[in-house]
């Protein structure tokens, strides 16, 4: 991590490595004393300062802050954190911030490559445990996702210019409400993923603008339709702190090959996933441990349609707010699209 001087190069923070972790085991967990030994650390520190919450801080807030609080003081006693090691943090944090905008989140890739979006999905959309059915799994958002992306016709493509090295496919199925299985009239589909390069269009300027992005709107039948590419695999980019983190923990920045949706209706907890295709090689493996079993696919050959050489059918199955309230849906009263993508962009 960096040292505090704070030297730069391509406006990343230089690196240094941890410290070793001293000998000294005479302390108890959390820098607390043994049963035969005095503190190391002030003991009411921590105490003292989540008492100093004030009282119009919300019970949620509290709670929350509290917790992080105590959580992460007990870290750095853990672990002994010195000075340079927390300044290389600020330093990865803040290179994070300068590096996000609209068309790309440095700070969610850096919780994507050490799994903290991926278990926050779980903890957010997970049904109660005595649940008889379940919707469609979901999977983070990502960190390239775009607001209004366009709404195109059933039956169009999201490939906006001649991709010949593209394997062209039409995905096609059916938007339910996953208590009745009745479909779903009105869902908003919205669709993307990378060019066969393994570059999202806002990374490549030789893209058209939302190539390979598309919003499509259900009719009374709930079904859809639309032509895009079977996914590639790709690298997330290594330009940033989450590349240099991966650099430090020794692991690969492969995704499996992968389309985005978010799949919203009026009345029905928007839906954040992914499906990934079986024959990619890094199913078992991603960077940002994103698959579940349920949202692994199989293309299969499409034949007598000069618009596509393989087709894919998949259902989508929302849950109603109702529905999320009494299987015990974490986020359930949030009605929104925003709140599907955390606000990320509004």
């Amino acid at each position: 991590m960096a040292q505090p001087n704070g030297n730069h190069t391509n406006g990343m923070p230089d690196v240094m490595p941890l410290t070793e972790e001293p000998s000294n085991d005479t302390s108890g967990p959390n820098g607390t004393a043994s049963s035969t030994t005095p503190h190391r650390f002030n003991p009411s520190f921590t105490k003292s300062v989540i008492e100093a919450t004030g009282p119009k801080a919300s019970p949620r807030i509290r709670k929350v802050v509290g917790s992080l609080i105590q959580h992460l003081h007990d870290f750095c006693r853990e672990n002994e954190v010195t000075i340079d090691e927390w300044m290389g943090a600020l330093d990865l944090i803040n290179a994070a911030g300068k590096m996000s905008d609209d068309r790309r989140n440095e700070g969610q890739l850096v919780c994507d490559v050490i799994g903290i979006e991926s278990l926050v999905d779980e903890i957010t959309f997970t049904l109660a445990g005595d649940a008889k059915d379940a919707p469609t799994a979901t999977a983070i958002l990502g960190p390239f996702w775009r607001k209004d992306a366009p709404i195109r016709k059933m039956g169009d493509s999201t490939i906006l210019n001649e991709i010949p090295d593209g394997d062209h496919s039409l995905l096609f199925g059916t938007v339910t409400d996953f208590t009745t299985g009745k479909p779903i009239e009105g869902a908003e589909l919205d669709v993307w993923h990378t060019a066969p390069n393994g570059l999202y269009e806002q990374q490549d300027p030789n893209q058209p603008d939302m190539n390979l992005r598309g919003r499509f709107i259900t009719g009374p039948d709930g079904k859809f339709n639309f032509y895009c590419l079977r996914p590639t695999a790709y690298p997330i980019p290594n330009d940033g702190p989450a590349g240099k983190l991966l650099e430090l923990l020794d692991r690969h920045p492969m995704r499996p090959a992968h389309i985005h949706f978010i799949v919203s209706a009026e009345g029905y907890k928007p839906l954040v996933t992914q499906i990934f295709d079986r024959r990619d090689k890094h199913i078992t493996d991603d960077a940002v441990f994103a698959v579940k079993d349920s949202l692994i696919v199989d293309f299969l050959e499409r034949k007598n349609d000069p618009k596509a050489q393989f087709e894919l059918e998949y259902n989508f199955r929302l849950a109603s707010f109702e529905a999320a309230k009494q299987n015990g849906m974490a986020g359930a009263e949030q009605e929104t699209t925003s709140s599907a993508t955390g606000g990320a962009y509004s």
